[in-house]
């Protein structure tokens, strides 16, 4: 370890460490698998989904044991499908989340969902219990693109789910659609956007497909039998997206995601800000104190580790300069952009112009970033629209420069 790794161990164990404000749980259980689908998640039937939740309660408790929370601002429950949970399982882990961790009176509180797991009396659950933001994952609102990628739900189930969500309380409702799947044509998702905006929901998110490793897409890709859009067709689907969204009134507040105003996700802002956040379940991820960590996976394994200890699979400390490309990297998917004030304050002693001064300047010179002062003297930097078509290569070109 150099002097410089050892001096910044020393000081951050002096430094009591930060509660984090925000909350993500994972439940890993779905009805399938999709095709595209690499998250940490597992085929609903047989599995000891009452055995997981005692285990969650368990990593609850030793959880706030090590780090106690002050408040909780944000709670997202991803997967999985935790949606497939019935009503008892849905209230008796609800119930469990609230009594370990002190949440807000306005806290967010987001639940993943699929089209046609949401009957009205798990809904009714899900409100009783605190869920206040339902994350639906429609995709597309074509049936048979929907088959093709794995999805059992259908373009009805969508509308149901939507209608029963309405008829329990919930307001603040959210779809994610996808571009760039096999087949997919830019007509056919012409008029998914057209379906979708007329549902005139709060938040919309669109996510481009990645084949990733371990994913039936990826045995396909490999075998030259998966038939992607060419990429100046995916091209053109995001522009389009972006277009179609922005002129329906909709802020693009972040690379893949648009909301009308006031229903800006406040959790996933939490990542892209380079914050805190508790990560419970099996494979969750979780950074605190400069810390991350990462649960064991299985479902059994899981349950297994909770009864003596926290389920970790992997915790590695997060280096300064690792911290501060993760700033970089994450911040600049924020469409309002980085502020020289945020970075210096998570990192006394330094300015972002000294850690990225060249790689800025190269930016703003390519037109890919903006910079913005102030009128109180900060300094932004920001993507401009031609960066936000190719924030990938922005976002890699601050990183690694110090390797």
């Amino acid at each position: 370890m150099t002097e410089a790794r050892t001096a910044e161990r020393q000081h951050e164990e002096r430094v009591p460490m930060a509660a984090p404000k925000a909350l993500y749980i994972h439940i890993p259980f779905c009805t399938n698998k999709c095709h595209y689908c690499d998250f940490t998640s597992y085929v609903l039937k047989g599995q000891p989904v009452d055995d997981y939740l005692d285990a969650l309660e368990r990593e609850m408790e030793l959880t706030v044991k090590e780090l106690p929370p002050e408040r909780i601002d944000t709670v997202f429950v991803g997967g999985g499908t935790p949606t497939v949970l019935t009503p008892p399982q849905m209230k008796r882990f609800l119930e469990s989340v609230k009594r370990h961790f002190p949440l807000v009176d306005d806290v967010e509180f987001t639940m993943e969902a699929n089209p046609g797991t949401t009957d009205p009396e798990k809904l009714a659950a899900m409100f009783e219990g605190g869920v206040n933001r339902i994350s639906f994952g429609v995709q597309s609102f074509n049936n048979e693109l929907l088959e093709r990628i794995g999805r059992i739900h259908n373009v009805d189930d969508v509308y149901r789910s939507l209608d029963n969500a309405r008829a329990a309380g919930f307001t603040n409702l959210s779809i994610d659609l996808m571009f760039g799947l096999p087949k997919q044509t830019i007509e056919s998702l012409e008029d998914s956007v057209e379906k979708a905006l007329a549902l005139d929901l709060p938040h919309y998110s669109l996510y481009s497909l990645k084949v990733e490793e371990n994913t039936l897409f990826h045995k396909l890709y490999q075998r030259d039998e998966l038939p992607l859009p060419s990429e100046d067709e995916e091209y053109s689907m995001y522009v389009h997206l972006m277009d179609r969204l922005k002129g329906a009134g909709y802020g693009h507040y972040e690379i893949s995601n648009f909301a009308k105003p006031g229903y800006e996700g406040r959790h996933n802002s939490t990542y892209w800000r380079n914050e805190a956040y508790y990560g419970l379940g099996a494979g969750a991820h979780g950074y605190a104190g400069r810390k991350r960590h990462v649960n064991v996976k299985g479902v059994q394994p899981y349950i297994d580790y909770t009864h003596t200890k926290l389920p970790r699979l992997e915790t590695h400390h997060v280096s300064e300069q690792e911290a501060i490309e993760d700033f970089m990297m994450v911040g600049l998917r924020l469409l309002e952009g980085v502020r020289s004030s945020s970075f210096a304050a998570q990192f006394p002693g330094t300015t972002l112009e000294d850690k990225f001064g060249d790689v800025l300047d190269k930016m703003l010179k390519d037109g890919l970033l903006e910079r913005i002062d102030t009128a109180d003297g900060d300094t932004v930097y920001k993507l401009s629209d031609r960066g936000v078509l190719f924030g990938n290569d922005v976002f890699g070109a601050f990183i690694g420069l110090e390797e």
